[in-house]
């Protein structure tokens, strides 16, 4: 009976899915405030640029991105990931999943960009 309930909770943390990194408390490939929000390879979060307070209608938050990266590439990176973790495209750079709006925009020129993202409730 032991020995069955051990291969069970083995069976379940092998197939359990990994905590994003940002949920580890390592190095970040996520937007630390929006956890399953991935930053593409290139980016990288700009500390303390951005904000995030809780509404009774909803969470907001903004955050800051930079890289050597171009606007195509990053607009293509998120129109690519973004649906397969339950977004749906909105407009060019807006999503939408589970009553909450994400804008993303694009400051800077290409090769030294900043992205902007731009979470609130529908």
């Amino acid at each position: 009976m032991k020995a069955c309930l051990a291969l069970a909770l083995a069976g379940l943390l092998w197939a359990a899915p990994p905590a994003p990194a940002a949920a580890q408390g390592g190095d970040s490939d996520y937007v630390a405030d929006i956890v399953d929000l991935p930053l593409m390879e290139g980016l990288r979060e700009v500390a303390d640029a951005g904000m995030a307070f809780d509404k009774p209608s909803g969470r907001i938050v903004e955050a800051y991105a930079h890289g050597t990266v171009d606007t195509a590439a990053v607009r293509r990176f998120y129109r690519q990931t973004l649906p397969q973790l339950g977004w749906q495209r909105l407009g060019q750079d807006q999503f939408t999943r589970e009553g909450e709006r994400l804008q993303i925009d694009y400051l800077g020129a290409d090769g030294d960009l900043t992205v902007r993202y731009t979470l609130q409730p529908r």
